[in-house]
């Protein structure tokens, strides 16, 4: 257990946070003896994944631990479905690219999406229409209060739009040691009808897409789109899409006839990244932070010297453009700390 520990390289947003104390587990034998020792200091708990979710607004006066429990795991159910478990310290990315290379379908339409297993089902991650509750069986975790292992199926884990149990009254009582999907191994669901995905096909010169193909569009749709965290700081969309009523959006088209809006019965979903965009924030810097010039949605670490407070603030100046001007109110996706 180290002490006054630096949490930068931890989190992709690139903010200095220190933690009062910081330990690595790599077995769930470690972890369980590690809350022991926790629990007699009384200490606050924060686990560490990939850290592409999380702004540090302050320093962590508790015990953050960095979950390094690793390995997959396969298990044929028929000739057509394997049911593929991941531990919760695996890449995200890294385990999708190892199912495409077994030939297993499902994933491929989360290709390079940033963080780590054990914090897929949390906010229930998604993209180009496909969600973790599509494939999701199980996942296994660790209740903090009794220490023992529990079993949630998907019922259990209430998903929702980028939303699950675990961002709700499981919030901060379990931590997720490993997930399980059944996926396919023939006769794969291929879904190109979601963002650029067709075109970028087409591009591609591809007419009967493989999921390889489904999954190398996507890379190159994000990669034309969003920043690596690698080079520059960000968490990936900062906002959740909101959904309001359809009389609310009937209301606003009336206003804006060029809105953009995905009907879901009374319903309709709106591209946070279009609010924002109108509102004038695409590409513009407040002092270290800035939205991207390509993709509004996502706020950088423009100087790789913002503060985490920094980083709030102008989230909060968005939000308020937007709610001023078309009555919506953007909510984070990126967890405040």
């Amino acid at each position: 257990m180290q002490e006054n520990f630096s949490l930068k390289p931890f989190n992709t947003f690139g903010v200095e946070a220190k933690a009062k104390y910081f330990v690595e587990v790599n077995t769930v034998e470690e972890l369980i003896e590690t809350l022991k020792r926790s629990n007699s200091k009384t200490l606050s708990l924060l686990f560490l994944g990939g850290g592409s979710n999380i702004l540090f607004t302050k320093d962590l006066d508790g015990l953050a631990i960095q979950l390094n429990l690793k390995g997959i795991s396969e298990e044929f159910l028929n000739e057509n479905q394997v049911l593929v478990t991941a531990k919760a310290g695996e890449n995200w990315h890294e385990f999708v690219m190892y199912c495409l290379n077994k030939n297993y379908g499902g994933l491929e339409n989360l290709s390079l999406i940033p963080g780590n297993v054990g914090t897929s089902p949390m906010q229930n991650i998604g993209a180009y229409g496909t969600e973790i509750k599509d494939h999701f069986v199980s996942c296994k975790v660790l209740n903090l209060l009794t220490l023992e292992i529990e079993n949630f199926d998907l019922e259990k884990c209430r998903f929702g739009y980028r939303d699950s149990i675990f961002k709700q009254e499981g919030k901060n009582k379990y931590v997720i040691l490993e997930v399980s999907f059944k996926l396919t191994t023939q006769n794969h669901g291929i879904k190109t009808e979601y963002g650029a995905i067709q075109s970028e096909l087409e591009n591609l010169g591809i007419i009967n897409p493989t999921i390889q193909d489904v999954s190398k569009a996507v890379i190159n749709i994000r990669q034309s789109k969003l920043p690596d965290p690698k080079k520059i700081g960000n968490a990936g969309s900062f906002f959740k899409n909101p959904t309001i009523p359809l009389a609310q959006f009937e209301d606003l088209k009336l206003k804006f006839d060029n809105i953009q809006g995905y009907p879901n019965g009374n319903f309709v979903k709106v591209p946070a990244g279009w609010l924002i965009e109108q509102c004038g924030w695409k590409g513009k810097q407040i002092g270290n932070v800035a939205s991207h010039q390509l993709q509004s949605l996502v706020i950088i670490n423009a100087t790789g010297n913002a503060s985490g407070k920094e980083i709030f603030d102008f989230s909060a100046l968005i939000i308020d453009s937007v709610k001023e001007k078309f009555g919506i109110e953007l909510e984070r996706e990126v967890n405040i700390l």
